[in-house]
């Protein structure tokens, strides 16, 4: 196994593992690897050192990795949040109901986010209403 740091061309770098070097060239040239915050398939290995780890650092580097991976995350996590609560108004739970009068037309389209039950989402879903489910930290209103 290898690791390579790799970037996309959105310059977000991270961290793969591949069998070897002929691995991930195939993998690269079959678009198999995308970038795991904005999906870009553009991707580039990073310059990086050579990896030389004891035994007893290893799991130390790889919990260190994954901490970053996680901290970068909630990074990017909590700028969409703060996208969203700034620019879209926050309905509760009349999301369904609002949603559905901005498809047909009976209210000028705006972008809203608020509550629903799975039930909700599914029916609305069905109905050709598109959505995206966010975590429920989005759901909160915004305080002023």
């Amino acid at each position: 196994m290898i690791l390579f740091d790799l970037k996309c061309d959105s310059e977000h770098i991270f961290e793969a593992w591949f069998d070897d070097s002929d691995s991930f060239k195939s993998q690269l040239k079959n678009k198999l690897i995308s970038c795991p915050f904005c999906d870009s398939t553009k991707i580039f290995k990073s310059i990086m050192s050579p990896n030389v780890v004891s035994k007893s650092n290893s799991s130390n580097k790889i919990r260190s990795n994954i901490q970053k991976n996680i901290n970068l995350q909630k990074s990017y996590m909590n700028k969409l949040k703060k996208e969203i609560e700034n620019k879209f108004e926050y309905v509760g739970k009349k999301f369904p109901n609002e949603a559905r009068k901005i498809h047909y037309g009976e209210v000028a389209d705006k972008p809203i986010y608020g509550d629903a039950t799975e039930s909700e989402v599914t029916d609305l879903l069905d109905e050709g209403i598109d959505l995206v489910k966010l975590p429920k930290s989005f759901n909160k209103k915004k305080k002023n």
